[in-house]
């Protein structure tokens, strides 16, 4: 297992994954791929963007930028030295599937929401989908 790749939304939770993933590289002696998956704002997001008069574009690919940079330097602390960041687009759960195909990743490390049971039944989740779908292990962290 040399190919490590942990997804981020800039969550606790995803931070926590960060954590995990870097940890699990390093004593694996392997990689770590950091990725983000734009597609949506928030509502405070959207005020923003329209006070900054900015596109919806630049105004995702500035939070990616931010999400990843913060991550890397997250991952980084664990003295982590082989680490590469990727932003992609569209669902997240197809989008990172679709990542780990490509760049034959062994592991994916990414937390879980703090969503109910019953939420999770009725709506899914990106964890849900990655552990059914994924072409690789997959560690969720709690």
């Amino acid at each position: 297992m040399q190919r490590i790749m942990v997804a981020t939304d800039g969550s606790e939770g995803a931070d926590r994954a960060v954590d995990v993933a870097a940890e699990l590289a390093k004593a694996l002696g392997g990689s770590l791929s950091i990725v983000t998956i734009g597609g949506s704002l928030s509502a405070d997001e959207i005020r923003q963007l329209e006070r900054a008069n900015e596109t919806i574009g630049d105004v995702l690919d500035a939070l990616s930028t931010r999400t990843l940079m913060a991550a890397r330097e997250r991952a980084s602390r664990n003295g982590l030295a082989a680490i590469e960041v990727h932003a992609g687009w569209g669902d997240p759960a197809e989008t990172i599937i679709e990542i780990a195909r490509r760049d034959h990743i062994d592991a994916i490390v990414l937390g879980r929401r703090g969503r109910g049971r019953l939420a999770g039944l009725l709506l899914g989740s990106v964890s849900q989908k990655i552990v059914s779908l994924a072409p690789c292990a997959v560690i969720v962290v709690p």
